[in-house]
């Protein structure tokens, strides 16, 4: 009985002390599962609130709100080539260069802009976004006019008071502004060297002001006046306005002008150091717009002038082709063969 007894008690407490070491076990092993648990909620709300911020520091690419919307172009060199390579996609080739042109800005300079203006619908020919007047009677006996706008930075052309092509320029800088007032075309040459440094090739080059060696050209368009006191020109428009526009007529020897070239007129001023005119539409669309009023106000004084030297060019010009004929109607002076 004794022993039997004792066996019994060394049996019970032996079941007794493996029930503690196995509820110890199962204690460890939930504490373990717990801490998992809690690791695996605090790094997936981690990689939540991670993603969240990621998302936010990167700007919206694009901001449609309008007639005009925002292209967001960020600081940070790798977000912008992938930025770049968004509008590229999004964008056709012709729709990326009217997209520049509306910013002031060509191919090589499109980094420029920490935003760019887009419009809702893209007019490949800019006319829709035009900034001046489509029609103006004022100008109605004007065959050719060309005006160059500093405030807003862009320039038009109007043939007998119609609007039939305007784009984009870059004229002189703070330290060099451009000229301004009526002048007339003058010379032009097909590759011009800049006075100011030999290095700079100046395709399509039409002189406006002869003394001070003013005219328009292609160069860069960074999206801002800069200048050294020319017009500068996408390389389509210098070329297109290179044809366009009429010379002057020199008497014989070339010291005097029989008659003036294309009426031009270049007027205001830049608002240095205030934000980009053409930044304002996308909040105001007509923000640019030169209304038929200022137009007028600023061509009426000068009418006149411009009326009288196209008159005079024409009959310098009839009269010119007028002698021509004459001379090729004349009967050749036969050679005389030495004997």
């Amino acid at each position: 009985m004794k022993k039997s007894f004792l066996y019994v008690l060394f049996i019970s407490l032996m079941v007794l002390s493996c029930k503690k070491e196995i509820e110890k076990i199962n204690d460890k092993m939930n504490d373990t599962a717990s801490s998992v648990t809690e690791n695996e909620e605090v790094e997936q709300d981690s990689i939540k609130k991670d993603s969240v911020i990621q998302k936010e520091s990167i700007p919206p690419t694009m901001q449609e709100d309008g007639f005009y919307n925002a292209f967001i172009l960020p600081k940070d060199k790798k977000m912008r080539d992938s930025i770049y390579s968004v509008f590229s996609k999004k964008y056709s080739e012709k729709e990326r260069y009217a997209i520049l042109a509306l910013n002031r800005l060509d191919s090589k300079n499109r980094w420029n802009a920490d935003t760019l203006v887009v419009p809702a619908k893209i007019d490949t020919t800019l006319m829709e976004y035009s900034p001046f007047p489509m029609q103006l009677d004022v100008l109605s006996p004007v065959k050719k006019f060309v005006v160059f706008s500093y405030p807003i930075q862009a320039y038009g052309v109007y043939s007998n008071g119609s609007l039939v092509k305007w784009g984009p320029t870059s004229m002189g800088k703070k330290a060099a502004k451009t000229k301004t007032g009526l002048t007339f075309a003058n010379w032009k040459k097909t590759l011009a060297i800049s006075t100011v440094s030999s290095e700079w090739k100046l395709p399509y080059n039409f002189n406006i002001f002869n003394l001070d060696g003013i005219g328009w050209h292609q160069y860069d368009l960074p999206g801002y006046p800069a200048s050294h006191s020319c017009l500068r020109l996408l390389l389509k428009d210098a070329k297109w306005l290179y044809s366009y526009a009429d010379t002057w007529v020199l008497n014989p020897g070339g010291a005097t002008t029989k008659a003036k070239g294309t009426a031009v007129l270049v007027y205001g001023d830049y608002g240095w150091g205030k934000r980009k005119p053409w930044r304002k539409l996308l909040s105001d669309p007509n923000a640019n717009s030169v209304s038929v009023e200022e137009m007028t106000k600023m061509i009426e004084p000068n009418i006149e002038k411009i009326l009288r030297e196209q008159d005079n060019r024409e009959k310098v010009v009839d009269s010119i082709r007028a002698a021509k004929a004459v001379l090729e109607q004349m009967p050749q002076t036969p050679k005389t063969v030495a004997p």
